[in-house]
């Protein structure tokens, strides 16, 4: 595991083994047939998948201390993981509990929350819209008589959770167990990652700290992170477009040896590197402290266009192959397309970044 330091480490050879390890178990435990088979069923997450992400690898524990039975690594481990958890678009809460929740309970201090969600047996969710960007205004419960009232939508991955972390009217954060409220699914747009609304009905809740903070710093985590696997599903769609238009033959010749294919392709590989730059300098920022808020709106001012185009290319470009159900390529478009929405839209990071670097709008 890499250790923080001073200088950006965008390379990440020393994760390569972590990223050859997940991705076998991927290739073994999530292929496109289970994904798509998911979808279709009446239980979008993969808990046997889970298991095996989470305590058979450790890896629902990397961002949390050794001494609270996590792994001690960095976001640079993490970001690894979510690049190959975005290539196969796999149905687990990763992204939910393992980053957003843990960055939550990192603000408020509560380590034996953190060593429950670093086993993998408990997952955690935090209970604010999945659209919501870092530093925006985000909804809350009521608190009454010493218990929760309200109602919170598009909370993602609440289905899969154990524990809700709910930002409260009165400014605190509670940590509530997610049998003690009602969750009503949401059909998403992409089905593999789940948004339901929390209703809370008189719902007890154990006070974790102050909920602005660590709401805040969780959504940041949450951004810069998912550049990641976005980065993933575009790097997915190009690879599997290049190998496909090198079998597809057309007046038998490749179709990939077309001078028009062979531009698109060149512009979509020039823009996936340097998604691969903005992703990798976000997760540096989160391991080092350096410059986050401005680094973390850079990435994700560029990831969401740059995934977006890769698998729309990706559909087109498989002709009407890519049109099938039976073909992972729709999985993809749908994942790209709600990141796009997830934790602010590009737009509004743009608007971050410029007041952050002091530009004026004209």
């Amino acid at each position: 595991m890499s250790t923080p330091n001073a200088e950006p480490d965008l390379l990440y050879s020393e994760e390569e083994a972590l990223r050859a390890a997940v991705r076998d178990l991927l290739t073994d435990h999530c292929g496109p047939a289970a994904v798509i088979a998911r979808t279709e069923s009446g239980t979008p997450h993969d808990p046997g998948l889970w298991k095996q992400l989470a305590e058979g690898m450790g890896l629902a524990g990397l961002l949390i201390p050794e001494s609270q039975g996590g792994q001690g690594a960095t976001h640079r481990e993490v970001a690894v993981v979510l690049e190959e958890l975005g290539r196969a678009v796999a149905p687990v809460p990763y992204l939910a509990s393992a980053v957003v929740a843990t960055e939550a309970l990192f603000a408020c201090g509560d380590d034996e929350l953190l060593g429950e969600l670093a086993s993998g047996r408990t997952v955690g969710a935090l209970a604010v819209s999945l659209t919501t960007a870092p530093g925006a205004a985000f909804a809350t419960a009521r608190v009454e008589n010493g218990a929760l009232r309200g109602e919170l939508t598009s909370v993602a991955d609440a289905v899969a959770a154990d524990v809700l972390l709910v930002p409260a009217a009165d400014g605190d954060l509670y940590a509530v167990a997610a049998d003690a409220v009602t969750l009503t699914p949401l059909t998403p747009l992409d089905l593999t990652r789940p948004l339901a609304t929390v209703t809370l009905d008189g719902a007890p809740g154990r006070r974790l700290g102050p909920a602005e903070p660590a709401v805040r710093r969780a959504l940041r985590a949450g951004a810069g992170l998912l550049a990641s696997e976005q980065l993933g599903v575009a790097d997915w769609a190009l690879m599997e477009t290049v190998r496909y238009l090198k079998e597809r033959k057309q007046f038998n010749r490749p179709v990939g040896g077309f001078q028009a294919l062979k531009h698109r392709l060149a512009q979509l590989w020039l823009e996936v590197v340097s998604l691969r730059a903005a992703a990798r300098a976000a997760a540096d920022a989160l391991t080092t402290g350096l410059d986050t808020d401005l680094t973390v709106a850079v990435a994700q001012s560029y990831a969401a266009p740059v995934a977006v185009h890769a698998t729309e290319e990706a559909l087109q470009l498989h002709g009407g192959l890519g049109m099938t159900w039976e073909h992972p390529v729709h999985l993809h478009l749908k994942r790209a397309k709600a990141d796009s929405l997830a934790y602010g839209t590009a737009g509004a990071h743009r608007k971050a970044l410029a007041a952050l670097a002091d530009l004026v709008a004209p």
